[in-house]
């Protein structure tokens, strides 16, 4: 493990330490006073994964491949148990996973959405960093311009990572800034054009109109760019993430999550739940206030440092 990886790994595990006491410690506490797999531990096992934001379909799932991999391969000992839930979780985070091409040199639009509060406008500051500090030339739309706060904090975000903006005045339509934006990207040959949208959830119909807006915009104008869908989610919001994961849902298809705020949050279990229950990949995740606190999603990075 190189330096980087080895602090990235370190931040990692300090971040999803409230996350770790939450599930594994009570998980080890069942297997030291239990010491063979039958019924009761795998009851008990079933309750302090669901009370641990896992939710009952995933729970469901993780007993049912337990009680599979038990009796294929004659497993009687409880120690045996935290290997096999790693097991399952890493396999399916990985099986969601999408593959990025890195020598793939279409353009690319990265359209961010999410309900206000939930870290969208400092995680697209975040993205931004991570693309440039990968070599990539980066532009960001100012498009979510109904929060007065929202323009001037992604201005200062994008001044901090380099990248320029592309912004209007507070209430100006949301689409022409987008148009902007695209004949900035096209005319400089930008790698990644990354847009703010709006993060109103109370009244979904303007909020359905303003994406398929958007999106017309991006198919009549910048076709030829590959696009993709983030929402943004709080951690420490659990089950309600996924909730609102089904209503954006509802409105547009999400190829990727970003999951911010998990160091101040017991339930970074609520990971697996949102991939699992909806099959859409964690793209990023974000362990921190800093600009490098934003990190490339690993699944086996996560599963260890919640695990280990």
């Amino acid at each position: 493990m190189n330096n980087e990886k080895k602090g990235f790994f370190a931040k990692l595990k300090e971040g999803l330490s409230k996350t770790k006491k939450n599930l594994t410690e009570q998980i080890e506490n069942i297997i030291f006073s239990h010491r063979k797999i039958d019924d009761d531990f795998l009851e008990e096992l079933e309750e302090i994964l669901i009370t641990s934001d896992m939710g009952v379909d995933t729970t469901l799932d993780i007993i049912e491949y337990i009680k599979g991999e038990v009796k294929k391969n004659k497993i009687e000992d409880t120690s045996e148990i935290k290997d096999l839930i790693k097991k399952y979780l890493v396999n399916m985070l990985k099986e969601n996973e999408e593959i990025e091409d890195e020598e793939d040199t279409q353009q690319q639009v990265i359209l961010v959405v999410g309900v206000n509060g939930v870290g969208k406008t400092t995680s697209i500051g975040k993205i931004a960093n991570r693309i440039k500090s990968s070599g990539k030339s980066v532009i960001v739309a100012a498009a979510d311009t109904f929060r007065a706060a929202a323009v001037e904090q992604l201005k200062e975000w994008c001044n901090r990572a380099d990248v320029d903006i592309i912004a209007s005045e507070q209430g100006s339509d949301p689409g022409s800034v987008i148009y902007d934006a695209i004949k900035a990207a096209k005319a400089r040959k930008t790698d990644v054009l990354i847009c703010d949208t709006a993060g109103r959830l109370h009244n979904k119909k303007n909020l359905m109109n303003e994406l398929s807006k958007i999106f017309k915009i991006l198919d009549k104008e910048f076709s030829e760019a590959k696009i993709n869908v983030y929402l943004v989610i709080d951690a420490t919001t659990g089950q309600n993430g996924i909730i609102q994961a089904k209503l954006f849902g509802e409105t547009c298809k999400i190829n990727g999550l970003v999951l911010t705020k998990l160091d101040g949050t017991a339930k970074g279990g609520i990971a697996f739940p949102i991939v699992n229950e909806l099959n859409i990949p964690i793209k990023y995740i974000g362990v921190g206030e800093q600009i490098d606190d934003l990190q490339t999603f690993n699944a086996e990075d996560f599963v260890n440092a919640i695990f280990e």
